[in-house]
């Protein structure tokens, strides 16, 4: 499960200080000063018991244009600092069943009961209310290829709450979680990194299902850049379009990339098998394996 901190002792501490400071020192959650650092200033932060409350007034006076320009999360997500330095603070809002966004949207909308990890470390605390429930299991990640329905071999750890005051580090790839709904509207601070390599790491939704036999399995791989879904469209509409995608599908660093180069190849094409067949001796077991299933579904049509 993430890893428990206990939360250092020290000042309130305001915004723009704790926003200042972790610009100066920037943000690596994989290593332990930097984890350190980052949890005396977020615990400074939650200690601060108006600056949230500060924050989202000023927002709302100001029409929340700042907030719909930078914010690229979901609703329930107020951005209280981008930092050029590769990381990120925000409050996380959290209804409980009772709360009308919760009926509003449903538990989909917040990933409640939705199994999954991180592709990103991220530190961290409850603010205000009970917080959110979660059932926490933790895996190897070096153990697995990342290929859809292979076995996590997961260790279940526990169900807790993100109570006010707790603080914890979720190690990417390693640390997977399902959260259930607090007893009532909770709110969590979070320090997230966000370096240029994060968006060409899978995250993983899991499927918990233990009638399978294999105790949490890959269900999908959410992940796409904008460059994918543009590759996809772009096949379709020039040539120098098809030429990228044949580069993408040969030498592309990144697996998934070369898959969705080779599915985008797939789909213009006027027999794909060969495409498929050619993607399915790639180095990568994951591409490997997902050019087979589009090969055997293609043969099935």
């Amino acid at each position: 499960m993430p890893r428990l901190i206990d939360p250092p002792d020290g000042a309130v501490l305001d915004l723009a200080e704790v926003t200042a400071r972790l610009d100066e020192s920037g943000v690596d959650l994989t290593d332990e000063d930097s984890i350190a650092h980052c949890a005396a200033l977020l615990a400074g932060l939650a200690r601060n018991r108006d600056f949230l409350a500060d924050s989202v007034t000023a927002a709302l006076k100001a029409s929340y244009t700042e907030q719909l320009a930078l914010n690229l999360y979901s609703a329930q997500v107020f951005l209280l600092h981008r930092s050029a330095r590769g990381f990120y603070l925000r409050a996380n809002l959290w209804p409980s069943v009772r709360d009308a966004a919760y009926a509003t949207s449903g538990p989909a909308a917040f990933a409640y009961g939705l199994p999954h990890d991180h592709n990103f470390s991220f530190l961290t605390a409850g603010y205000s209310g009970p917080g959110y429930v979660s059932d926490y299991y933790e895996h190897d990640p070096e153990s697995v290829d990342g290929r859809l329905g292979e076995p996590l071999d997961l260790t279940f750890v526990e169900r807790s709450s993100l109570t006010e005051g707790k603080m914890m580090l979720y190690r990417a790839h390693r640390d997977i979680h399902s959260q259930l709904p607090p007893e009532s509207l909770s709110v969590s601070l979070n320090i997230m990194d966000e370096g240029e390599h994060i968006p060409w790491r899978d995250q993983y939704i899991v499927d918990l299902d233990a009638d399978t036999g294999k105790w949490g399995t890959i269900a999908r791989r959410p992940t796409l850049t904008s460059g994918e879904m543009l590759l996809r469209c772009a096949v379709h509409l020039t040539e120098n379009g098809r030429d990228i995608a044949e580069e993408f599908a040969k030498a592309h660093p990144v697996p998934r990339v070369r898959a969705n180069a080779i599915g985008a190849l797939a789909a213009i094409a006027a027999d794909p098998v060969p495409v498929l067949e050619r993607g399915s001796g790639d180095i990568d077991a994951r591409v490997r394996d997902d050019c087979t299933r589009w090969l055997m579904h293609s043969q099935a049509c």
